[in-house]
């Protein structure tokens, strides 16, 4: 056991075998004794690399000073346990809200109409159909109407293969309930309904029910013709979404990275959680992912790197490749200093690129 000045001096020099040694080994110890007070283990983002890893981030942030400014006579590894509880309260809090239990509810009676329905063949397709296109710009919610409503998944299935929690897609399956199915819905099919609303309840609940609901006929009618105006002009510029839960398997999430590749928060996070980026790896394709340095200087040290990805992309047109906000965040860069590194993607028909990175290239 080397002195505690020492360990702390290795990690503030990244020096690969004390960091290892030292700060995995405490964060070890710490993750062993909150894991049998939380039970953290086999729940999401609770694992131990996930925990030490934000830890991790935490010191680097700060510059390890709330190490360096520790009481001299509290020993490190006592410390650093201490310090590990916040991040596991932290993240136990956001868990605990994300994954609460949710309420059991009936099946929605306008999908059980619609399931059960003889009144229009197809139905379900059309109203899938129109779903999709109105959601043109959401991706996860895409991924929501065609697992339920094309192939009839239960959330609980559904939010195991988009990699999000049942919670999140309960949510936004209410959503798209509430805002366009309903609706739509309503004022496409709303004889069917009221002559089943008859027979099941009688003409006065009927009317007492179903009486209001017009009202929303010009408003769903107006979502949907913008809907598809928005969705035609999407598959045009190839617009990555602001937010991807999951890939098909010919697409690749290209993100900003750091050559030390410490994919440790935002897309690249994202990157090594969900779509296989590999730590210690800052450059190139890895899983179904694509890192972009952008953390080593200036605008004129990424534009080599972007130039080697879009020599990739062109000798792959197999692969869609969906262009996260690189350089936007923690790198401190805009929009209108990084789109212009993309302009040849733009008439690439594999490259996706964010919103306001086409709407800088298109002014």
């Amino acid at each position: 056991m080397i002195d505690d000045e020492l360990i702390i001096n290795g990690f503030c020099s990244f020096d690969e075998y004390i960091t290892k040694e030292y700060f995995y080994g405490f964060c070890r110890k710490a993750y062993d004794i909150f894991d049998h007070k939380y039970q953290l283990r086999n729940k999401t983002g609770l694992d131990f690399y996930s925990l030490a890893h934000e830890y991790y981030i935490s010191l680097l942030i700060h510059e390890f000073k709330p190490l360096l400014d520790r009481p001299k006579s509290m020993k490190l590894s006592t410390w650093m346990i201490n310090g590990f509880r916040f991040v596991v309260l932290d993240a136990l809090k956001s868990y605990n809200k994300e994954f609460a239990p949710l309420s059991d509810s009936s099946s929605d009676d306008v999908l059980e109409y619609i399931r059960s329905s003889d009144y229009e063949e197809g139905m379900m397709q059309q109203i899938a159909d129109a779903a999709s296109i109105h959601y043109c710009n959401d991706r996860i919610m895409q991924e929501i109407v065609h697992f339920v409503l094309y192939a009839g998944y239960s959330q609980k299935d559904v939010a195991e293969m988009i990699h999000i929690t049942p919670a999140a897609v309960n949510q936004r399956y209410k959503k798209m309930m509430e805002e366009f199915i309903t609706p739509y819905v309503i004022e496409n099919y709303s004889e069917g309904l009221y002559q089943g609303a008859m027979l099941d309840a009688g003409v006065e609940e009927a009317q007492a029910v179903y009486a209001p609901i017009p009202r929303l006929f010009s408003r769903a009618k107006i979502c949907f013709d913008f809907a598809e105006k928005s969705y035609s002009d999407m598959e045009y510029k190839r617009v990555t979404p602001d937010e991807v839960y999951a890939l098909k398997p010919n697409e690749v999430f290209v993100f900003g990275s750091n050559l030390q590749g410490i994919h440790a928060g935002g897309a690249a996070f994202t990157a090594r959680s969900r779509f296989g980026a590999i730590m210690g790896r800052g450059v190139g394709l890895q899983g179904q992912s694509y890192a972009i340095p952008t953390m080593q200087g200036g605008i004129e040290t990424i534009k080599p790197y972007v130039d080697t990805f879009l020599e990739y992309a062109a000798e792959h047109p197999e692969k869609d490749f969906l262009v996260t906000r690189i350089g936007c965040g923690i790198a401190g860069f805009t929009p209108k200093e990084i789109a212009p590194l993309f302009k040849e993607g733009v008439h690439m028909c594999n490259v996706w690129l964010p919103l306001d990175f086409l709407e800088v290239l298109h002014k």
